[in-house]
């Protein structure tokens, strides 16, 4: 395995250890309303916030900030780099099939298995029935089905089918999006600008009607109005630049980007001071201010995800590009994400009546979460049809293999 391939494997490993942590000190975070919310009744904030504890600490809260505002654009991007070698080795057909296999089965199993059983928690605390039935006739009852985290693998399935599609119906695309990685290649500041110049064009105006933490339901489908259009420019980036290939042009170990690691991540966080202080004089002035403010917010919003998506990549392959510190996580990380968040909602419900800082619960969450999620991964990985799902491997039987070298 190459260096930067290595370090991707690292990058993916601690991006889902950062979903974790998000979603396990969600529970704790200042901002969280006082109560839980009724179950059956809009908002359904529940679904943002399944549990609520007393115990709170601010840290988590600039963390979560911190990760809200970019950790998803990194995932489209990091989602978006294998996509078009993947179809030129596949073929539209094959490569169509195979994303609907590994993201349209396991989002069926996560949305109408899994979260039920996830989200049975909240309903319990609002509701104090503990009974099943109760539940399920409640959950049925509500005018969308809730998906969680799982929302990203339908959307990941539409932009890759859109992909196949227009690979299979404009032959020129390859030519194209040939031209533009090598631009990429050469001049990773223009295509940072052009990348932000696009977002600009698509988030601000909906900024403008959607806050960023709103959503919309159309049954299992889930999906943030706001910043919907971002995320799949940030999966058309990842495709771009990695139509040549993670080994070569944009992510060489020696090129400009890498090079220059700390300039990306000393822009990041200043963006995301252009980000902070415009929204906590917002919040300070009860979510009325002046125009300019809030454009400043939105502006910091764009930049600081461009700049840290950037930076934690330049950052990885620098620094982490020989080392397996996230390799074996990495390894079953589909898994992980898919199974993590029965296992945070769960452990946040245990601890709710534990008198216990803030910080000691949220390290007890994750921890726990990354070694529930990691076996629960690890044991379906062990089947065939699980390895086919979780990690794209297609097994032979014994029977099968013991055959073709008897031949």
């Amino acid at each position: 395995m190459s260096k930067v391939s290595l370090a991707f494997e690292n990058l993916r490993g601690f991006v889902i250890v950062m979903v974790l942590a998000f979603h396990s000190f969600m529970a704790y975070m200042t901002f969280q309303p006082l109560s839980q919310s009724p179950f059956d009744k809009p908002p359904y904030d529940w679904q943002a916030h399944p549990i609520i504890d007393e115990n709170r600490w601010a840290g988590f809260d600039l963390f979560g900030a911190f990760q809200f505002l970019h950790l998803m654009q990194l995932m489209f991007f990091l989602s978006g780099l294998f996509v078009w070698p993947s179809l030129v080795r596949k073929g539209a057909q094959t490569f169509l099939i195979d994303r609907v296999l590994r993201l349209g089965v396991p989002f069926l199993v996560g949305v109408f298995l899994l979260m039920p059983v996830a989200y049975f928690p909240a309903y319990h605390i609002s509701s104090g029935d503990p009974s099943w039935s109760g539940f399920w006739s409640h959950w049925t009852a509500l005018p969308f089905w809730p998906s969680g985290p799982i929302w990203f693998l339908w959307f990941i399935l539409v932009l890759n089918v859109a992909t196949s599609g227009i690979y299979w119906l404009v032959p020129r695309s390859k030519d194209l999006i040939g031209r533009v990685s090598t631009f990429a290649s050469n001049h990773p500041e223009r295509f940072f600008i052009s990348l932000v110049m696009t977002s600009a064009l698509l988030y601000v105006p909906l900024a403008a009607s959607f806050d960023p933490w709103q959503w919309v339901a159309l049954g299992p489908f889930a999906i943030q109005p706001s910043l919907a259009p971002q995320y799949a420019v940030y999966f058309l980036a990842g495709l771009v630049i990695g139509a040549r290939g993670v080994d070569c042009g944009f992510f060489r170990s020696d090129g400009v980007l890498v090079r220059r690691w700390a300039v990306w991540l000393g822009g990041s966080f200043t963006a995301f001071l252009l980000w902070v202080i415009p929204a906590a004089l917002i919040e300070k002035g009860g979510g009325e201010a002046p125009r300019m403010l809030m454009m400043a917010r939105e502006v910091g919003v764009i930049l600081f995800a461009g700049g840290a998506c950037f930076a934690t990549v330049a950052f990885f392959i620098h620094f982490v590009s020989r080392r397996q510190i996230f390799c074996s996580i990495s390894e079953n990380a589909y898994g992980i994400y898919l199974f993590h968040y029965v296992f945070v909602i769960w452990t946040q419900y245990s601890l709710l009546q534990i008198p216990m800082p803030a910080i000691i619960k949220g390290a007890i969450v994750l921890s726990v979460t990354i070694v529930l999620s990691w076996i629960a991964a690890a044991a379906v990985s062990s089947i065939q049809i699980g390895a086919r799902l979780m990690r794209g491997e297609r097994r032979t039987s014994m029977t099968g293999a013991l055959l073709r070298k008897g031949s």
